[in-house]
């Protein structure tokens, strides 16, 4: 049975780590509140670090665009913060809930995932708004990088290597990073029933309305929405969607239809609709939970090739075309890739036993996959920390 230890300052987390190092190496999961325990291969550890005992905003200065937290902070906790500044994490994070069936998070959770939204060709995904951290690496010591605001270049920018590490270089304890106010106003152009869904999506994306996500929905996908105007289309969905001052959403939006018109008819999604429709993209409320799914990127340009040469499950595009969620009756984790020519597949979710055998994350090139090797051996020499998921 795994020894769980639940510390509730950095130096109790540090004991935790030497502990682990003086007990012959025994090995650690590193855990929030669970959320994405379905993400990465499956481990079997001599004990579990939960970090939620670690938890608290210990700044949060609006006029500064900046907040700092405790690792195991719950996200709900930062979130209502935001939403009183009415602020917001702009990489917009997607929700656990129809991925693994999970809900909650914590910062540290979101931050060694490196997870993003929509708005990830705009803004960036998390490890761009990352400003500084402390931590523990795998060889029980403590050390910090960056701080609390934007312009800060001295030493190694470790921010950018601890996103999306999964907890395996080190256990992070307290995080600082940007916040972004909100938009005053937010609409969603609808293109009905376009030909060429590709050139509708780089038409859009490309365009100079400054919009903030571009989607396309197939018709039995689109079907799905809570959205009336969506799920009554009866054809595939192209949304646009502009933030902003009301003037300038307003003004962009009636060149948006003027522009887009020649793709299909046009209908347009006022605040409440676009919040709903683009949480159901964000957090792949439109795909069946029950099989494998995919998050695949690529350029653009390739995303409608790269799905009509698999076509074995349901999908839709984000990012322009760049982003592809598919789900996969029987995972061919060696199809997918090879379809790519280019770009990464992430198997987000799967049974156990698929992901025991099969690379969750895309495979890197020989040159890579050694330098990442010996990154792994200079902050973990002793293998202790989450070993096997990535």
């Amino acid at each position: 049975m795994s020894e769980i230890f639940k510390p509730e300052t950095e130096a109790e987390v540090l004991e935790a780590v030497q502990w682990a190092i003086s007990g012959n190496a025994k090995t650690l999961e590193i855990v929030g509140h669970g959320t994405k325990r379905g993400l990465g291969a499956p481990m079997d550890t001599d004990g579990v670090l939960d970090l939620s005992g670690l938890s608290g905003i210990t700044l949060y200065e609006p006029e500064e665009l900046v907040m700092t937290a405790k690792a195991g902070t719950p996200l709900s906790e930062v979130q209502t913060a935001l939403d009183e500044a009415r602020q917001m994490l702009a990489f917009e994070p997607w929700a656990t809930d129809h991925i693994y069936g999970t809900e909650g998070g914590t910062v540290a959770g979101l931050f060694a995932s490196a997870v993003a939204g929509p708005r990830r060709p705009q803004v960036g995904s998390a490890r761009d708004h990352m400003l500084g951290f402390h931590a523990v690496s795998g060889r029980g010591e403590e050390f910090k990088s960056g701080g609390r605001v934007v312009k800060n270049v001295t030493g190694f920018d470790l921010t950018k290597l601890m996103a999306g590490s999964m907890g395996t270089l080190a256990v992070l304890t307290d995080i600082s990073f940007k916040v972004l106010p909100r938009p005053e106003k937010c609409r969603t152009v609808l293109v009905f029933g376009a030909p060429d869904p590709g050139r509708a999506m780089r038409d859009a994306q490309n365009s100079p309305y400054e919009v903030t996500a571009v989607a396309h929905l197939p018709p039995d996908i689109a079907a799905r929405s809570g959205v009336s105007y969506v799920s009554a289309a009866g054809v595939g969905v192209t949304a646009v969607r502009v933030e902003g001052p009301a003037p300038s959403v307003e003004a962009r939006c009636v060149a948006l239809r003027d522009a887009l018109c020649v793709h299909g008819e046009i209908e347009e999604l006022h605040t409440h609709n676009t919040l709903r429709l683009w949480r159901e993209i964000r957090d792949v409320k439109l795909l069946s939970q029950d099989d494998p799914l995919w998050r695949i990127s690529v350029a653009p340009s390739d995303g409608p090739r790269v799905v009509e040469s698999l076509m074995n499950g349901e999908h839709y595009f984000d990012w322009a075309g760049g982003l592809i969620w598919m789900t996969q009756p029987l995972v061919d984790a060696d199809g997918v890739r090879a379809a790519l020519n280019g770009g990464h597949a992430t198997l987000m979710r799967a049974p156990d036993e698929v992901r025991a055998r099969v690379p969750v994350f895309h495979p890197q090139d020989d040159g890579v996959a050694a330098l990442t090797r010996r990154v792994r051996a200079g902050f973990d020499p002793h293998g202790i920390l989450n070993p096997g998921r990535m």
